[in-house]
């Protein structure tokens, strides 16, 4: 299914075939310059009004975007009872390499640079993926994610990472300020959003978080603009 949403970009319903089959949403905005792939986090889908509404904007920026399922419909029904799934970060990094690779071989995303956005548990994910194969990420952002959740290969990710979070959730504020201190060689900063919970839904929050990722992404993947402020910057 093709559905127009910009004169010059259009959206796409894709399956992508890994172990499993696992549908998503393609976008690429007429001279694209980089493609976002977006890990969803514990208990969510590509369908999370969060992760599309920053995607509507790295769309509006210039970037390609693609959200998809990690996990089938009847692994969400098992995930949902035992919530097992969604921890089981080598699975959905396994599956994050997979649908990254299937993105090379497509005509529109080929010769885009890849960068991946995660949320949650889906953060942990991205940086084991961008750990396993350096060769094809080279850009990260994290969402009030857990970084610490990928344990061992935080010094194997050499991808420029941004580790952002709400100033009021601390627990998580700590985990990433722990995890900086373990992430592999390369540009690596912690942004602060003042006053924001774990889930950004003060207002403006998230419309904060997607101008940080889309400064990230620009630097990282392709054109260079001036770089957002955040409350507060911590360099690795």
């Amino acid at each position: 299914m093709t559905t127009a949403t910009h004169p010059e970009q259009r959206t796409r319903t894709v399956m992508i075939p890994t172990v499993a089959m696992l549908p998503g949403d393609l976008t690429v905005p007429s001279g694209a310059t980089g493609l976002v792939i977006f890990a969803h986090g514990s208990g969510s889908s590509r369908l999370s009004e969060r992760n599309q509404r920053v995607a509507a904007r790295l769309q509006a920026g210039g970037l390609a975007t693609l959200l998809f399922d990690l996990l089938t419909m009847q692994e969400e029904k098992l995930d949902t009872q035992t919530a097992q799934l969604r921890f089981d970060i080598s699975l959905l990094a396994e599956r994050l390499v997979s649908v990254t690779e299937w993105t090379r071989a497509q005509p529109s995303t080929s010769g885009l640079h890849v960068g991946y956005f995660g949320a949650s548990t889906g953060a942990a994910a991205a940086l084991v993926a961008a750990a396993a194969r350096p060769e094809l990420v080279h850009a990260v952002v994290s969402r009030g994610g857990r970084p610490d959740l990928a344990g061992p290969y935080l010094g194997r990710v050499h991808a420029p990472t941004l580790l952002i979070v709400g100033g009021d959730d601390l627990p998580v504020m700590a985990m990433n300020r722990a995890a900086m201190r373990q992430l592999g060689r390369g540009c690596n900063e912690l942004a602060v959003v003042s006053g924001a919970s774990h889930l950004f839904e003060e207002p403006g929050a998230m419309d904060h978080v997607a101008d940080l990722a889309i400064d990230w992404f620009h630097r990282h993947l392709g054109a260079s603009p001036e770089p957002v402020a955040a409350d507060e910057i911590e360099i690795c």
